[in-house]
């Protein structure tokens, strides 16, 4: 029987409180009426007895103990979804919010996503290029990975979130089944607005479906927003075979929100201030990326999350690391150097690359060419840290040869414009070239084989050298236009 209970308990920040309640289910939905005719939404999270605690996504403003009707509708949260979605902007809750009115729905779907049987998963192989030759050649994305991003405020998150967005595809014939869900949360009007006209300016807004939620939106409509994505993503890979490729920014925000959530429900807080719970809540959105046997579609996941004061301890990178499976880390000092983007090549990693990359993915040298790149861009950082005591003046030759390794490495290899998209076979010439410019010798990672194939000092030499001269001749008539 459906029940309409009058008046409430308690009002309690984004919490109402009913008491003498029967039959009610966990995150069972609520349909709150208010006594000038409007609707609100919750859901049921905490059940004692006979008395119910409900979360109010739009807020307890304007509510009164006396005169609001609850009534409970016996199902949990449910996300319309159709192929429709493609194309289309939703809010946080994932409500039409582009005026072109609503999705013709093919099925409702819980946004708590379904258990995944772990035995039912399918190793991630292949790679998703993204035009970026540090995450391609160092740090690839594999289909069907969680590959996060840590970032720091001020860093250029977005702007790379927006490349990505613009040129990633997957890496075969089957492109036309790839699509992207992005998610933005708490985020302000003018950065929303950014990623709107981003996308829509370059011409594959068709191929996204976004979710807004701004920074004054209810912070229970934030902790909605990466579910509601990711349901929308499940339906597309699982129900239309599509290879959906997931962007969550900014993670910090979900937490926050998360946090402050657990202090109105005077829950015992863990480290910082955040719930005990934080792990395994993030573990639930995360773990829903991945490849499921007899299943044609995929869901690969790329969070981004900004470190508090730059600690990759805080327990939001720290809790991110342990669930997902490598991390692609921005570098402020490669940022106040203009490098873009400013990923830090020595922290960053991908632990699944291994086995979607060389011969048949990408191309055989691929992994004998990341390993001489770490190794040898490691020795730049050891050469780095001994000028800084002895000077640059007072190096040995090879010392001196691997810091202008370091210099050309940043500011080539690293650094690429924001417009630029870089195919893998490019990427790792590239990556030859500058390796090139080393003794070979000092080549050591790779064997022989290779070296005799793509080894080429004097071509090198000679690539760097015109380059650096044209360079030199834009600059100069910068200077006098």
């Amino acid at each position: 029987m459906n029940l309409q209970y009058i008046g409430l308990n308690e009002i309690s920040g984004p919490l109402v409180v009913l008491d003498n309640v029967e039959d009610v289910g966990y995150e069972e939905m609520v349909e709150i009426r208010l006594k000038n005719g409007t609707t609100r939404y919750g859901r049921a999270i905490l059940i004692s007895g006979k008395k119910v605690a409900i979360q109010v996504f739009e807020g307890t403003s304007g509510m009164s103990l006396t005169n609001t009707k609850t009534r409970f509708l016996g199902h949990p949260m449910q996300m319309a979804l159709s192929k429709e979605i493609l194309g289309r902007t939703f809010n946080g809750s994932g409500h039409e919010i582009d005026g072109l009115g609503p999705v013709f729905v093919d099925e409702y779907r819980d946004v708590n996503g379904e258990p995944l049987n772990p035995v039912s998963r399918v190793y991630p192989r292949n790679y998703i290029h993204t035009g970026i030759s540090s995450i391609d050649a160092l740090t690839t994305l594999i289909r069907g990975q969680k590959l996060p991003i840590f970032s720091g405020s001020g860093l250029p998150h977005n702007e790379i979130a927006v490349q990505i967005v613009k040129q990633a595809k997957i890496a075969d014939q089957e492109n036309r089944n790839f699509c992207i869900v992005f998610a933005a949360l708490g985020v302000k009007n003018d950065v929303a607005d950014y990623f709107r006209r981003s996308f829509e300016e370059a011409g594959v807004l068709e191929k996204v479906a976004m979710f807004l939620n701004l920074a004054n939106d209810p912070i229970i409509e934030r902790i909605l927003t990466p579910r509601c994505a990711l349901t929308a993503a499940e339906y597309l890979a699982y129900k239309h075979d599509m290879h959906v490729l997931v962007i969550l920014t900014d993670m910090t925000s979900y937490c926050e929100a998360l946090r402050e959530f657990s202090s109105s429900k005077e829950e015992i807080p863990g480290r910082k201030g955040y719930p005990g719970y934080l792990y395994s809540d993030l573990a639930s959105l995360y773990e829903r990326a991945g490849i499921v046997r007899n299943a044609k579609g995929s869901v690969t996941q790329i969070p981004i999350l900004t470190m508090p004061n730059d600690d990759i301890t805080h327990p939001i990178p720290d809790l991110t690391g342990y669930i997902t499976e490598g991390q692609i880390v921005l570098d402020r000092d490669l940022h106040q150097l203009g490098i873009y983007p400013p990923i830090g090549v020595l922290p960053s990693l991908s632990r699944l690359m291994k086995d979607g990359i060389g011969a048949g993915y990408t191309r055989g040298d691929h992994q004998a060419l990341m390993n001489q790149l770490f190794a040898s861009y490691a020795k730049v950082q050891d050469a780095r840290s001994l000028a800084s005591v002895i000077g640059e003046d007072e190096l040995s030759d090879t010392d001196q040869n691997y810091i202008d390794f370091g210099r050309l490495f940043e500011s080539n290899f690293i650094s690429q414009g924001f417009e630029e998209n870089r195919q893998i076979a490019d990427t790792l010439d590239l990556g030859w070239s500058l390796l090139s410019l080393l003794p070979r010798d000092e080549l050591d990672r790779t064997d022989e084989e290779l070296l005799d194939q793509f080894y080429d000092h004097e071509k090198a030499e000679k690539f760097f050298a015109i380059k650096h001269k044209s360079i030199i001749r834009e600059l100069d008539q910068q200077e006098d236009d």
